[in-house]
């Protein structure tokens, strides 16, 4: 395929995944008020809503959550399938079950953020009123926080599975990876500073764990070079051109 056929290909998968979050992101819509409640009802304060604004502005932001959620599957494979004619057949087999492995560490690291932020950030922050201010959250105030907690942790579960599909590709490097340690390291922290609040404990809280979950992504890369140098290795004894 030349390089026209090969944009025509991404272009029909773009729209095609463009369609799934639209669909999904309509169904999110129609069902707003069962998600809204489902992260509402177990809050002791209640939410206000000062302008018309938030309201329309809490319908798209937790559809378009719902809508990104459900279509990861699609995106994982609209990509696989993408890059499928330049892998070898024990590639794809290996490779493929990456597809819902994506959907399943998305939602884990949403629940791990949500935990967080349900469990951690608001008592901390309820904490530090001491009883000096009548607390009112916005609708507008309380999502956009927690959506600021919970998407780029979810995203970052995405790590051992990127770093896994790179490898196979022969992209990604378990030396590499120990190479640039200590800068991952740093901007995993910078990262945990950021979506948390101004204080020692939350961002270590929230620190530990990605750096546990690039270090299983070293791990996991190891695993899959050394396969690839097996294989590799097989098919030059075997005579065949890998």
């Amino acid at each position: 395929m030349d390089v026209v056929g090969h944009l025509s290909e991404l272009r029909n998968r773009i729209i095609v995944t463009g369609v799934f979050f639209i669909v999904i992101f309509i169904a999110g819509f129609i069902y707003i008020e069962d998600i809204y409640w489902f992260f509402a009802k177990e809050l002791d304060f209640k939410l206000t809503a000062i302008s018309p604004g938030e309201i329309i502005w809490i319908y798209f932001s937790l559809a378009g959550v719902i809508a990104l959620a459900g279509t990861l599957p699609i995106i994982a494979y609209q990509i696989w399938a993408f890059v499928k004619p330049g892998l070898t057949p024990r590639e794809r087999k290996v490779t493929l079950p990456y597809i819902p492995a994506v959907f399943v560490l998305f939602v884990a690291g949403m629940v791990f953020g949500y935990f967080l932020f349900t469990h951690f950030i608001i008592p901390f922050l309820l904490n530090l009123n001491n009883g000096m201010f009548d607390i009112m959250f916005t609708v507008d105030g309380y999502f956009k926080f927690l959506i600021r907690v919970t998407l780029p942790l979810a995203a970052l579960f995405e790590l051992p599975i990127v770093v896994m599909f790179l490898t196979n590709l022969g992209i990604l490097t378990p030396d590499f990876m120990k190479k640039t340690r200590r800068y991952a390291y740093f901007l995993l922290i910078v990262i945990s500073t950021m979506i948390t609040p101004p204080d020692f404990f939350l961002p270590l809280l929230v620190s530990v764990p990605l750096i546990l979950i690039y270090e299983i992504s070293i791990t996991l890369c190891s695993r899959v070079f050394r396969n690839k140098q097996k294989k590799h290795e097989e098919y030059m004894k075997s005579g065949n051109v890998y």
